[in-house]
C-alpha cells in the first residue's frame, strides 16, 4: 500500500515471513469492532442494527487486544459503531501501540476534540476520520447537519497537535466524478490529511437506504473519470496502485476476505467484514472452517457488485508482492508519493 516508509517495511517483512512459513491465509489488518453503538445513523450503514442490549455492550480491553495478538496481523483498524464512545478506547489503543501494531482509530469525529487529550501522537497511531463528501453531501450521508464542520475542525486540531490523520470516504451512485474530485482535493490540499482511503459503498442488507449503492460498471466509470488528468499521481491515497487500477477496471481480482477479518463482540465474523454468516471464537477457526470457495462475484449474489477495499485491497497487495514489476512500482510510489 502507499503508506509511510516505516510501515511499508514492516508490512513487507510480515508478508515475506508468511511466504517463508508457507501460510496461504493470514491477516493483513484486523477490523476490530469493540462496540456497535454509534452517535449517528448513516443511511448506508449496516453495522448498528442490533437490539438495545447488544448496543449497550463494550468489549473488554484484554479481549480486544488479545484478538489482534492472536491473529498476528501487523495493523488494526478500530471501527464500530463509534469507537470514541467506548470508555476504555484509549487503553485499547495504548496497549496495541505498545506492541507496535499500526492502529487506525475510525471515527465520525463528533467526539474527537473532546476525547483527543486521551491519546498521544505516535508513528504507530492515526485517527481515520469518516468524510463522504463536502458539507452538504456529507451531512446528508450521515443524516445530521453540522457533522462535516465538526469533523473539519477536529482534523485541524489533531493535525495541530501532531497526530497522523487519515480519512475514509465511501461513494454511492449519487456521487459524480466531480464530487469525488472535489472532496479528495479538499482533503488532500486544503486539510492536508496524511492519507486518504476510498471505497465504493457495499450494499449492506440492513442499511436503511438500499437504492444508492454502485454497480460494478458504475464504480469503474466513476473512478476512471475521477482519476483522469493526473489526479491519482497527486492525491495521497492509502491504497496500492493495483487496487486503484482495479477501481478503474484496468485489472480484475477475486476477493481475499480472510486477509482483512472482522472481530466484534460476537467473535470472528464469517466470511468477511461486510457479510455476517456466523461467528467463531478464533482466527484459526475462521480460516480453516470457512468454505471460502462459495463466496465471491459469480458465486454469492451478495458479492455481485462488491468492490470494497476490505475484500480487494489485500488481493492487490498480494499480487504486488508476487510481481517484481508491481513491487518496484509500489516501492517507487511509496518513496516518491506518486500514484500513477
Amino acid at each position: 500500500m502507499a503508506m509511510p516508509l516505516r510501515q511499508s517495511i514492516k508490512v513487507a517483512t510480515y508478508l515475506a515471513e508468511q511466504k517463508l512459513r508457507r501460510r496461504d491465509k493470514f491477516p493483513l489488518i484486523v477490523e476490530l469492532e469493540p462496540l456497535f453503538a454509534c452517535n449517528l445513523k448513516c443511511e448506508g450503514c449496516g453495522k448498528i442494527q442490533h437490539p438495545a442490549g447488544v448496543l449497550k455492550q463494550r468489549m473488554p480491553v484484554a479481549q480486544a487486544v488479545g484478538a489482534v495478538l492472536e491473529s498476528g496481523a501487523p495493523m488494526v483498524s478500530i471501527a464500530g459503531g463509534e469507537p470514541l464512545m467506548h470508555p476504555q478506547i484509549d487503553e485499547i489503543v495504548r496497549q496495541l501501540v505498545a506492541r507496535r501494531k499500526y492502529v487506525f482509530l475510525c471515527t465520525n469525529a463528533l467526539l474527537l476534540r473532546k476525547k483527543m487529550d486521551q491519546f498521544r501522537p505516535s508513528p504507530y497511531f492515526a485517527f481515520a476520520v469518516h468524510i463522504d463528501g463536502l458539507r452538504e453531501r456529507h451531512d446528508e450521508s450521515v443524516a445530521k447537519e453540522g457533522v462535516f464542520d465538526e469533523a473539519v475542525e477536529a482534523i485541524k486540531e489533531a493535525k495541530r497537535r501532531g497526530f497522523r490523520v487519515t480519512t475514509n470516504s465511501t461513494f454511492f451512485n449519487t456521487d459524480t466524478p466531480q464530487t469525488v474530485v472535489e472532496v479528495l482535493n479538499f482533503l488532500n490540499d486544503d486539510l492536508q490529511v496524511d492519507e486518504m482511503m476510498i471505497s465504493p459503498a457495499y450494499a449492506y442488507e440492513k442499511a436503511p437506504d438500499q437504492e444508492h449503492f454502485l454497480g460494478v460498471e458504475q464504480t469503474r466509470e466513476l473512478f476512471r473519470k475521477a482519476f483522469a488528468g493526473g489526479n491519482r499521481r497527486r492525491w495521497r491515497l492509502n491504497h496500492s496502485p493495483l487496487f486503484l487500477d482495479f477501481l478503474e477496471g484496468k485489472v480484475d481480482f477475486p476477493c481475499t476476505a480472510w486477509a482483512i477479518p472482522n472481530y466484534s463482540l460476537f467473535g470472528w465474523q464469517r466470511p468477511c467484514y461486510l457479510m455476517a454468516d456466523g461467528y467463531v471464537p478464533t482466527y484459526r477457526e475462521l480460516v480453516e472452517d470457512t468454505d471460502w470457495d462459495k463466496y465471491g462475484r459469480g458465486k454469492d449474489p451478495r458479492c455481485a457488485n462488491c468492490m470494497a477495499h476490505c475484500g480487494y485491497e489485500p488481493t492487490a497487495v498480494l499480487a504486488t508482492m508476487g510481481s517484481l514489476k508491481e513491487s518496484l512500482r509500489a516501492m517507487r510510489e511509496t518513496v516518491s508519493g506518486n500514484r500513477e
